[in-house]
């Protein structure tokens, strides 16, 4: 794998056809950015930024230079998901009344001490992991208008939050609750109720995001569909059934969507303008800079046919930072 000193470096020894910035949430903008100079289509892991101004900073760049501007939030390539949201959308809930979700799970002490930015503002759960749980609210029941909430640091003391509790107002009038936390000893996670990334145990039984209608509730991931027959009571029995879906890692969709945007066409699941506006819901604009002690590294993944009869690579960067 070869080392960089700087992105300048990587771009001065290689022609890239797309790269995918994988580094601290506080070097996200700054990456993105060299990218666009560089006039080389770009994924950026989420969050895009740690504030919204930078994001939108980012955004606009890339729009003013004509480069692909992707954001990591691979979910949007989820077939559960996916199925779900055409269930939603189909109308066998009826009006969407709420929506109930949960992202609890334990971190190992390991991940704050390979990452020392992630005990930091800017790199807690809101921002890591609360910001795919947005995006895929936002996708599944309609934008979010209004956002209470309250975070904690009681459990690790750290000075960012390891637990939040959050509600919505959606447009279309449906309520959210959300519970979320990386200290809490709970299988409510979607890696861990969804078979989508092998990494972690899997929970056949547990749902984290049940959606209740005016007709009936879906419960997602297990697809337990409840809807009611005849008359509406309920002192009267749901028709019951699970949802059979394909599944497959999403994350492979959204690599081979970068690749797929380095020739320059396509249409994209998780735009850039989405990211900006999930970033919005998500972020923290207290987002402290990382300053790099190491060197970049990257590596090439290629596909064997741009659709010109020629080959794409696109690389992947991470660095070591130090908050």
């Amino acid at each position: 794998m070869p080392i960089h000193t700087s992105l300048t470096d990587l771009f001065a020894s290689q022609h890239l056809d797309g790269v995918m910035v994988a580094t601290s949430n506080s070097l996200h903008v700054e990456n993105g950015l060299d990218c666009v100079e560089h006039s080389v289509p770009v994924l950026v892991e989420k969050p895009i930024s740690n504030s919204v101004e930078e994001a939108i900073r980012l955004a606009e760049a890339a729009s003013a230079a004509n480069v692909p501007l992707l954001v990591g939030h691979h979910r949007r390539h989820s077939l559960i998901l996916a199925k779900a949201r055409e269930i939603v959308q189909g109308g066998s809930l009826g009006q969407v009344v709420a929506v109930v979700g949960s992202s609890l799970f334990y971190k190992l002490d390991h991940y704050f001490d390979e990452g020392p930015w992630r005990r930091e503002v800017g790199g807690g759960p809101i921002l890591i992991n609360m910001i795919h749980e947005v995006d895929v609210l936002r996708w599944l029941c309609g934008e979010i208008v209004a956002v209470q909430a309250f975070s904690s640091n009681e459990t690790r003391g750290f000075p960012v939050e390891d637990t939040a509790a959050i509600n919505l107002r959606f447009a279309g009038g449906a309520l959210g609750t959300f519970l979320l936390s990386d200290t809490a000893a709970s299988a409510r996670s979607w890696e861990q109720t969804s078979p989508e990334n092998s990494g972690y145990a899997h929970y056949t039984d547990e749902d984290c995001y049940p959606i209740p209608g005016t007709r009936g509730s879906l419960a997602i991931p297990t697809m337990r569909l409840k809807v009611y027959a005849g008359e509406r009571s309920w002192s009267e029995p749901f028709h019951e059934d699970t949802i059979g879906v394909d599944w497959a890692n999403p994350r492979a969709a959204a690599r081979a969507l970068l690749l797929h945007y380095s020739r320059r066409d396509g249409t994209s699941r998780h735009r850039v303008g989405g990211g900006s506006n999930t970033a919005r819901h998500a972020s923290n604009p207290r987002g402290r800079r990382s300053r790099k002690i190491g060197g970049f590294a990257a590596y090439t993944e290629h596909s064997d046919n741009d659709g010109r009869g020629g080959e794409v690579s696109c690389t992947y960067l991470c660095c070591k930072v130090q908050i």
